[in-house]
């Protein structure tokens, strides 16, 4: 019998998800904290409380909040669900492909086409969006969001709590400090500052994350 699943929270993350889960979870449905999706549920699945971590505390839980709005409060949103770390899935969709050499962290969700090659490491709590390549010797820092088809060369550090956005290039041997976004299409061929934000080819600074 698979596993029960629960997704937190009901957002575009959560329902990408259900795509990667084939018949590895039994998936019981969705928790969030908007009243609203509990009382409509979402794609046929009901909308819980967090009364169901509770509920049923076998129950592994996948939790993907975030976007490039509300990043930098993942770690937080994510913490105060109060969870053991025995009670965090990996979702890892069929179609990515995950060397044998790479580590992955717990709470992690990859999907389609992405690829990370040998001695990559995927720090726990991070998402890795479709057809994006993580490549050697590179590591992605715990609680950070990639875009889809992004390309992280080989020997590259994104710090904890990062957004990198879709359709980037980031260059071998950089370093993304903790808590930078990195806009959609950027090519990043420097080290960015912790707090940063920046954009564009090659990617500029725009200011401190978060404004």
């Amino acid at each position: 019998m698979a596993p029960h699943l629960l997704i937190f929270p009901c957002n575009g993350n959560a329902v990408e998800a259900l795509d990667c889960i084939g018949s590895t979870f039994e998936v019981l449905g969705f928790v969030d904290d908007t009243a609203a999706k509990q009382a409509s549920g979402c794609h046929g699945l009901p909308v819980f409380g967090r009364e169901a971590l509770q509920r049923w505390p076998d129950a592994l839980v996948l939790a993907v909040p975030g976007s490039p709005c509300s990043y930098l409060t993942r770690s937080q949103v994510i913490a105060s669900l109060g969870l053991s770390a025995d009670r965090w899935a990996r979702v890892i969709h069929p179609a990515a492909h995950l060397s044998t050499l790479a580590t992955l962290g717990r709470n992690v969700l990859v999907m389609a086409g992405v690829v990370v090659t040998s001695n990559a490491v995927i720090g726990d709590h991070v998402c890795l969006l479709p057809n994006t390549v993580v490549h050697h010797d590179s590591h992605i820092g715990a609680y950070s969001l990639v875009g889809a088809n992004v390309s992280i060369a080989g020997h590259v550090t994104v710090g904890e709590n990062c957004y990198i956005g879709s359709g980037s290039c980031l260059k071998n041997d950089i370093t993304i400090g903790a808590g930078s976004l990195i806009g959609l299409g950027s090519t990043v061929i420097r080290d960015v500052p912790p707090g940063s934000r920046v954009a564009g080819n090659p990617a500029r600074m725009l200011g401190p994350a978060g404004r």
